[in-house]
């Protein structure tokens, strides 16, 4: 079956399954793999892409569901230069292993974008995203950098 999707704001026309995850056709078909599998269940947000400006897990998204819509990926968020939130996370060295670390981009950017002022508990609440690491410290830091900006 033909989809059409527009990913970073390329127009794609692919041969896949309706039912395919989204994480495997950006990554296989499109061939961007900053977008990481991590358990194929959406609990550890490695996979997070943002669709229609949104976070969303990628890797239980059937493809069909988000044709038309916009989708941004990890290299489409800073194609024009780094953003703030990669720029906090360079200042605060949040990375430390990073497999993580672009689904965690991804999720506090979309967070910030609706809520540019999260609280520790928003932040929280709102990032379920799991570093395997434990870097979460520097990461609440790195917002609340951003947050005072």
């Amino acid at each position: 079956m033909t989809i059409r999707l527009k990913v970073n704001g390329v127009e794609h026309e692919l041969d896949v399954e309706p039912d395919a995850p989204l994480l495997w056709v950006i990554r296989d078909d499109i061939g961007l793999t900053g977008t990481k599998f991590g358990c194929g269940i959406a609990q550890c947000g490695a996979c997070t892409v943002h669709v229609n400006g949104e976070a969303q897990r990628s890797c239980v998204t059937p493809v069909s569901s988000v044709e038309g819509m916009e989708i941004t990926t990890i290299e489409g968020l800073g194609a024009n230069g780094l953003t703030p939130v990669q720029q906090a996370w360079i200042e605060h060295q949040v990375p430390q292993c990073g497999y993580c670390q672009s689904g965690m981009i991804m999720a506090v950017s979309a967070l910030l974008k609706a809520n540019p002022h999260p609280t520790d508990d928003d932040l929280a609440n709102a990032i379920t995203n799991i570093c395997r690491c434990g870097t979460y410290p520097r990461i609440r830091a790195a917002v609340r950098d951003l947050a005072k900006a």
